[in-house]
């Protein structure tokens, strides 16, 4: 048992890779095992329900990968507006190194699975959910209301999301910084229209 445990992630990590640069459908199993390194035994053991349960776990794991990200970045930037930035140029940069093959995992895999997988959709939610509470928690201490910094978090995860379909369709990382600056603008600007000692 502890022998096959060691290859549960690498089954994850790989899975993550694959559908992030071409999609669920077009991934198959047999390139899991090859990407992974690992016995397709362990492929069965881990997920005795096939290719579903892989994709359930690679959205809860990009999911966690782009909370951890932000978290990081929420905790050395100054405001909302610099952490919208900051994630930008990450991502920017990412795209730019895998030469716009990448995108985001989550979108790829929910595009394709949510609307007839209850498990995949659950997963999406729990991940969306989390990435908006980070959003949400950061405006908030800008001097956002509850309403507001909800209302914003949901905006600004929707369109980092776009744009990163943008980058890719035009190979360019403008999207990208383009769409991190414009929300930036919009949140500096309603902070500074928030009523005096509103918090």
């Amino acid at each position: 048992m502890a022998g096959k445990a060691k290859h549960r992630q690498p089954i994850i990590d790989a899975a993550v890779r694959l559908f992030r640069q071409q999609g669920y459908a077009a991934t198959g199993l047999n390139e899991l095992v090859d990407e992974s390194g690992s016995p397709k035994g362990s492929m069965y053991h881990y997920f005795p329900e096939g290719k579903p349960s892989i994709a359930v776990a690679a959205v809860e794991e990009a999911g966690r990968r782009v909370v951890e990200t932000l978290e990081t970045l929420a905790g050395k930037s100054g405001s909302t507006g610099d952490l919208l930035r900051s994630h930008a140029a990450l991502l920017a940069g990412w795209m730019e190194k895998s030469g716009f093959r990448d995108g985001c995992p989550m979108t790829t895999v929910l595009l394709e699975l949510a609307p007839g997988n209850f498990e995949v959709a659950e997963a999406g939610r729990h991940a969306f959910a989390a990435r908006h509470e980070v959003l949400a928690e950061k405006l908030r201490a800008d001097g956002m209301s509850d309403g507001d910094a909800e209302r914003l978090a949901m905006l600004c995860t929707n369109a980092m999301q776009g744009s990163l379909v943008q980058a890719r369709v035009e190979r360019n990382r403008r999207p990208i910084v383009e769409t991190a600056d414009l929300l930036a603008e919009l949140i500096e600007a309603r902070i500074a229209d928030q009523p005096k000692g509103r918090a």
